[in-house]
């Protein structure tokens, strides 16, 4: 009897729902689980769809296409949404946070609605009530709905600094990050400067800019901003500014505001809210006429935006995921400054970043904190070496390791053999493309069979201004200028049978000369077996260059043109990124 009432007392299990049978049907799902994932959805009251995602029960791009098969909805892939023209101004941020939905895009009097769970009509009602527009839900992926709704939250916190008064702007939460540690603090006299400085910071934040250049001059001091990787002048305030301006700043960094012989650097962390900060590292250099100083703007947000958003062609993302996924070897990224190199190799740790791995890196300067990874900065004064630090991260039962730069022998050296030992290594090195890479490692003292045993892959990159949307026009182009482009004839009429356009850039009021935000350009180099007896043989750039171009992979060159075609930026601009 005592164990009849206790089956008795048993509470009834939930109903299950018509995607939570399919997905059994499917041997997607065990009835079991379905049954405890239902429970917990109904129980805390979120989507069934978020809470089978959240146990990891499936992959989120094929519960997606089960989703819009199901229910007969579109299915949209958010990794090639431009976040600026989503008309994110029509629904609230409490309202997309409790229905777990953004909107995409409008078309007339209809609003299209980013979901992931087809049974979330609660969203496209209150939606279509607040926006006062008819909505359609169209299905995306359960982690990059999450990803962009954080992102567009983001985004709409930093575009409502822009309405701050000066009390707001003069006490905007700003520290230090040196040992000191702790908010700095600031003479009220200076109170007009301070508001200046920091509408400078939220003007660069707010236009997307990658660095801030304040530069004095004898009879003028300009302030400029690296946006798409071309600077453009911002301000011109008087240049008897300069010096309190300069002051301000180095106060900020916790910099010696007495020296101005030598050049500095520091860093700062300006907290927009609770949950958005930006970094900022700050170089000041003597010159001429006072102390110009450079800014880098880092934005943490930057390193998690998925390496759908990279550029990568589909071939290319498949070969450097294989390579992520390999227990050992080395992957190296190259190309000059600002081509990207950074962002890409923090997308690869953050998606190593798992609970069973051990990842450490060693980075001059640490640009931007993860969670869950163990950062090293460089420290040379005191002998912390990127060599030094790969000594001791090989005492830390390492998996992962990502070394900022091979500047030498030494570090090159370490780093190959810890690949050749059971750990993957990452790693930039500055060459002009993947193929000299080998080559320059060679140059620097490396045997050949140590190249070939332990490098896995090799990926050379640059950044594109992309052509704005609104604005792109279509371009007439010769063909004797597209055969100069690196166009075969057979390609140019294949172009022409299926109609394929070429765009320029225009220039509108949301955009920059025509452009908004930049795509990678890559070439990546898988080193195969033939490839491994060539660089054995102790090969040229240019035979290795041919033989990878034989076994598929494409250069940067060819990958620019492809990214011309499919309408993403200009012929011009590859032109300035790219060479034959």
């Amino acid at each position: 009897m005592a164990e009849s009432s206790q089956t008795q007392q048993q509470p009834p299990k939930a109903p299950l729902g018509g995607l939570a049978r399919k997905l059994i049907q499917l041997g997607l799902l065990t009835e079991a689980d379905a049954f405890i994932v239902t429970e917990e959805a109904t129980g805390q009251n979120v989507p069934f769809v978020s809470k089978l995602i959240a146990k990891q029960l499936i992959e989120p791009r094929k519960l997606a296409t089960v989703c819009s098969q199901e229910f007969g909805l579109p299915l949209f892939d958010l990794a090639s949404l431009d976040y600026d023209y989503t008309p994110k101004e029509l629904i609230k941020a409490p309202l997309m946070i409790k229905n777990h939905a953004f909107p995409l895009f409008k078309r007339g009097n209809r609003l299209f609605i980013a979901i992931s769970d087809p049974t979330n009509l609660r969203a496209l009602d209150e939606m279509k009530y607040q926006a006062n527009m008819n909505t359609e839900g169209i299905i995306v992926e359960e982690d990059k709905l999450i990803a962009a709704i954080e992102k567009i939250l983001a985004a709409q916190e930093v575009a409502s600094l822009g309405s701050l008064d000066d009390a707001d702007l003069e006490g905007l939460d700003i520290s230090s990050e040196d040992e000191a540690g702790g908010p700095t603090t600031f003479d009220p006299e200076d109170a007009p400067i301070i508001r200046f400085v920091n509408k400078i910071l939220l003007d660069a934040i707010n236009s997307g800019a990658s660095d801030i250049h304040f530069e004095p001059y004898e009879k003028t001091f300009r302030i400029r901003f690296r946006q798409d990787g071309i600077l453009y002048e911002h301000a011109s305030p008087p240049v008897t500014l300069a010096g309190r301006i300069s002051v301000r700043l180095k106060v900020m960094a916790r910099l010696d505001i007495s020296e101005r012989r030598l050049p500095q650097d520091g860093r700062f962390k300006m907290r927009l809210s609770n949950s958005r900060s930006i970094d900022f590292r700050i170089n000041s250099c003597p010159t001429l006429f006072g102390e110009k100083i450079v800014m880098r703007v880092l934005d943490p947000m930057s390193a998690k935006l998925g390496i759908d958003a990279l550029g990568f062609f589909d071939f290319q993302q498949e070969l450097f995921l294989k390579a992520l996924k390999q227990p050992q070897g080395m992957i190296l990224v190259t190309g000059p400054t600002g081509s990207g190199k950074t962002i890409t190799l923090y997308t690869a740790l953050n998606i190593l970043n798992t609970p069973e791995l051990n990842i450490s890196t060693c980075e001059d300067p640490i640009e931007i904190n993860l969670p869950g990874i163990n950062q090293l900065s460089v420290n040379v004064k005191a002998g912390l070496t990127f060599a030094a630090a790969l000594r001791a991260f090989l005492r830390q039962d390492p998996d992962v390791i990502m070394v900022g730069e091979i500047r030498d022998l030494e570090t090159a050296e370490i780093g190959i053999k810890a690949a050749q030992t059971g750990h993957l290594v990452l790693s930039t090195i500055h060459t002009n493309s993947a193929f000299d890479c080998i080559a320059r490692l060679m140059n620097m003292g490396i045997p050949s069979y140590n190249l070939a045993t332990s490098i896995s892959l090799v990926i050379g990159q640059r950044l594109a201004r992309k052509l704005c949307f609104f604005c792109r026009k279509e371009q007439d182009i010769p063909d004797h200028a597209l055969l100069e482009a690196g166009f075969t004839e057979a390609e140019i009429a294949e172009q022409k049978a299926q109609n394929i356009k070429i765009f320029g850039p225009v220039g509108c009021e949301k955009c920059k000369d025509g452009y908004k935000g930049r795509t990678g350009i890559y070439e990546v180099m898988p080193v195969s077996l033939e490839m491994g007896k060539l660089i054995m043989k102790g090969t040229s750039a240019i035979e290795l260059s041919k033989l990878a171009q034989e076994e598929g992979v494409w250069t940067m060159r060819r990958s620019a043109l492809r990214k011309l075609q499919e309408g993403a930026t200009s012929l011009t601009e590859i032109n300035r990124v790219t060479k034959d």
